[in-house]
This record gives C-alpha cells, sequence and structure tokens, in this order.
C-alpha cells in the first residue's frame, strides 16, 4: 500500500514502487526490465506535466482510435512511430553497421505487400507518368568485396506520390516494387520514375496530431532499400534526391546526408537504349554495403 503523500503518492513507497514490485515475479528478464522501465518513465511523465484525468482519456481515445484506422494496407501506428521520431531512434539505438557500411534508416509505413521477383534491369514503374530513372550500384561488403546473390527488395510511391496500397484499382499491386538478386559482380540495376516528395496520410488520427502541433505531412523524394546476403547484416535504407524539397524537414527525420543521392540528367540515346528507357532519363547510382555478420 502507497504511503502518506498526497495526490501523485509522494510518501515513503508510492504507486509507482508497488506497479514495479508487481512484476518482480516475470519469468522472461527482459520483459521485467522493459515493463519497469515503462512503468518508471511514464509515471515521471505523469508527474511531471501533472497529467489530468480528461488528458488521460483523450490520450486513451486517440491510441484507440490509431488502432482502429490501421489496415491489411496501412500501419497507423508506425507512422505515428515515424512522425515522433521514435523509428528513427530505434534505428540509431541498434544500428550495428561499421564505417563504411550503407547507414540504415526507418522501414516507413508501406512495406506492407511482398515484391515481386524481378529481372535485372527490370521496370517497376507500371504506370508510367514520371521522369524515366535508372538506379544502379553493386552490392558490396564493408571490405569492399562483391557479394553475389545478394538481394535487393525496393518499393517507392509513382511519381504522383502514391504508393501501390494507396490506390488499389488505379495501381497494379506491385506497382513501384521490385525484388532483385544481384549479379555475380554483385550489380542491380532497374528502372522506375524518378520519385517525388509526397504528404503521409493525414485522413486519420496521426494527420490530426501534426495538424494540432503545426507540423506538415511531407516527405522529401526517396526510394527504399532493402539489402540482404549471407554472412552479413540486411540493411534497410533508402536514397533520398538531390535536391529534393523537405530534405531538412522530413516529416519522419529520416535523411542522412550520406543518402542523398545525384540523380543526374542523361542525354544520351545510347545509354538509352542499353537500359531501356527514353531518352533523355535520369540516373542514380547507389552502392549497398552491407557489415560482416
Amino acid at each position: 500500500m502507497t504511503g502518506g503523500g498526497k495526490g501523485d503518492g509522494t510518501g515513503d513507497r508510492t504507486v509507482t514502487d508497488e506497479v514495479v514490485d508487481s512484476l518482480r515475479g516475470a519469468d522472461d528478464p527482459r520483459l521485467r526490465e522493459l515493463l519497469t522501465g515503462l512503468v518508471r518513465h511514464l509515471h515521471a511523465f505523469a508527474r511531471e506535466t501533472r497529467l489530468t484525468q480528461r488528458e488521460w482519456e483523450r490520450a486513451i481515445a486517440f491510441l484507440t482510435v490509431t488502432g482502429k484506422a490501421c489496415t491489411d494496407t496501412r500501419q497507423e501506428f508506425i507512422m505515428l512511430s515515424d512522425v515522433l521520431g521514435l523509428s528513427m531512434l530505434l534505428e540509431m539505438i541498434n544500428d550495428r553497421h561499421g564505417p563504411g557500411a550503407t547507414e540504415s534508416t526507418v522501414l516507413g509505413p508501406f512495406h506492407m505487400t511482398e515484391s515481386p521477383g524481378r529481372e535485372l534491369g527490370a521496370d517497376i514503374d507500371l504506370v508510367g507518368g514520371g521522369e524515366p530513372c535508372v538506379v544502379s550500384g553493386r552490392v558490396l561488403s564493408r571490405d569492399g568485396g562483391a557479394l553475389p546473390g545478394a538481394t535487393v527488395d525496393v518499393w517507392q510511391a509513382d511519381g504522383h506520390g502514391f504508393y501501390d496500397v494507396q490506390q488499389p484499382g488505379v495501381q497494379p499491386p506491385g506497382n513501384g516494387r521490385g525484388l532483385f538478386t544481384a549479379d555475380g559482380d554483385g550489380r542491380f540495376w532497374f528502372c522506375t520514375c524518378v520519385p517525388s516528395p509526397y504528404p503521409i496520410p493525414t485522413d486519420g488520427p496521426v494527420g490530426g496530431l501534426l495538424r494540432a502541433t503545426g507540423r506538415h505531412p511531407y516527405r522529401p523524394a526517396h526510394i527504399h532499400f532493402i539489402a540482404s546476403a549471407a554472412g552479413h547484416i540486411p540493411v534497410t535504407t533508402h536514397i533520398f534526391v538531390a535536391g529534393s524539397e523537405y530534405l531538412d524537414s522530413d516529416a519522419v527525420f529520416a535523411v542522412k546526408p550520406g543518402l542523398i543521392a545525384d540523380f543526374a540528367p542523361v542525354d544520351d540515346p545510347e545509354s538509352a537504349r542499353e537500359f531501356g528507357v527514353a531518352n533523355p532519363f535520369r540516373h542514380a547510382r547507389f552502392d549497398l554495403v552491407l557489415e560482416p555478420a
């Protein structure tokens, strides 16, 4: 039983102490550690801000509608984690990649469906309407060696800033997505369109939170990657289009300078024929460097 302190239980024994004590029987020590930290920080937050009952009820209601907004093709809780910077913080805390390896960044809320397997050089832009682009690079180990047979999972929004799962019936499933296998020299390449900046969905509770705090919902233009190879730590990352709007104010705080790539203009009919794209086009070169496991 708590001590005789008034209001937030500041006596010799607080409700926080009682809750922490109640967790001592947890069989999993990591679960006990996580819940103990959560309780202590959550209770400290309530004390520090003098949280009212009405405010806590509104918070519970917000979390409830956030859960109800989640579907098979939309993950509102991931967006909430993203806009609060927690997703990016976790990436930084858990980053195991050493100097020279490709930096990781957030997964984002749209890796909701399996990318279709595609041949090297395939065009993942199935709807057109964007500026033609080629993305190429190599998958390498941090010592510089090629990683033949590495897998490169790619997904992006279309030229208008929408993912396929956001526009069923408009975009075919798998538009802007591809799962590629690097060749014997670790090389990969594919055709697509230059991505554009876009807003994260704002028609749900996360959008309401952004409006309430005076924040914009926009992300700079980018392409997502997950690269993996035997004996190496997979990396989840983006490449951001150099010069894009919102590089300095990404709604999910995911931009790192080393992930900004130049989508260089190319006016060369022979190169266009080689890659199977219209001329002129843009070409982004970006190597994916993995840390040995």
